[in-house]
């Protein structure tokens, strides 16, 4: 009898630990997406906050801060982890401090995927050097960055130009679309009427490029010297448009060719007086 009470609690046991592992940590292993609740969400985007503003803390900490059982913060802490925004660290030492007896304390931390969820303050710099530099030279400097922001040696337009070297014209878009994507502009390249329209879902500069249109117009200048023909910028993000749109006619446009010199034309012939017959005086000639 008694062993079959032990037996019996050894499965409620592993009943219990198997609940009190994360949902999500089970999905991951399992190829599924994560689909937290609201109650959850809310939870595990305080606990990202706290780790972004305090940098690495214990699970014990985090719980004292949230009024949650250590339990259920672990929980969320694996489920961040699942998702590959925290990730376990080791406890620094801290010079002249005298840590107590025992293993370290677990520490858990934002990784860059997980610092990345948080804004960050380079479009206002980028802002603020942008306008010091029109202040200074003027909104032709502002168009001389925009064009070496893309055309210098680690520029986009360099390796984009290496990437469609041997690219025919017509897979040109979509192959510069797939290079975008790879940028982080989500772009795709799809036949839209007469032409080809390739479709910028996201653009990384983009609140800069409110203030700064040169950086929009920089960029249609460079898709038209990738692609070889004449392009038409019909929507941009910075704009307020959804997608930064851009359309390329099927057919390259005609280059024109040269005029060829203009021929010198020979001196003018001077022409001879005309001869007079000679009148007889008194008599009228007809």
């Amino acid at each position: 009898m008694r062993a079959r009470e032990e037996i019996g609690n050894i499965g409620v046991v592993k009943s219990t630990l198997a609940a009190n592992v994360s949902p999500a940590v089970h999905a991951v292993h399992r190829g599924q997406p994560v689909h937290p609740g609201p109650d959850d969400a809310r939870t595990r985007d305080r606990v990202a906050r706290s780790l972004h503003e305090h940098g690495p803390q214990s699970a014990g900490a985090l719980s004292s801060s949230f009024g949650l059982t250590p339990a259920a913060v672990r929980r969320h802490l694996d489920a961040l982890i699942a998702l590959g925004r925290v990730s376990e660290v080791a406890e620094r030492k801290v010079r002249g401090q005298l840590r107590g007896r025992g293993r370290p304390a677990k520490l858990f931390a934002l990784t860059d995927d997980g610092r990345e969820m948080f804004p960050h303050a380079y479009d206002d710099i980028a802002v603020e050097a942008l306008n010091y530099l029109r202040d200074a030279g003027g909104d032709a400097a502002v168009s001389a960055f925009a064009r070496q922001r893309l055309q210098g040696l680690a520029g986009l337009e360099t390796r984009y130009a290496a990437a469609l070297a041997d690219v025919p014209a017509d897979r040109r878009p979509a192959e510069l679309a797939a290079a975008l994507t790879a940028d982080g502009y989500a772009a795709s390249a799809h036949e839209a009427g007469t032409g080809v329209q390739i479709c910028q879902h996201h653009c990384p500069i983009a609140h800069v490029a409110v203030d700064f249109p040169q950086l929009c117009e920089a960029e249609t200048d460079m898709f038209v010297r990738l692609l070889g023909t004449h392009v038409q910028r019909l929507a941009t993000i910075a704009h307020g448009d959804g997608i930064c749109t851009t359309h390329i006619p099927l057919a390259p446009t005609a280059q024109l060719a040269p005029l060829a010199p203009t021929a010198q034309l020979a001196p003018t012939a001077q022409l001879a007086p005309l001869a007079v017959p000679p009148t007889t005086p008194g008599k009228v000639t007809s």
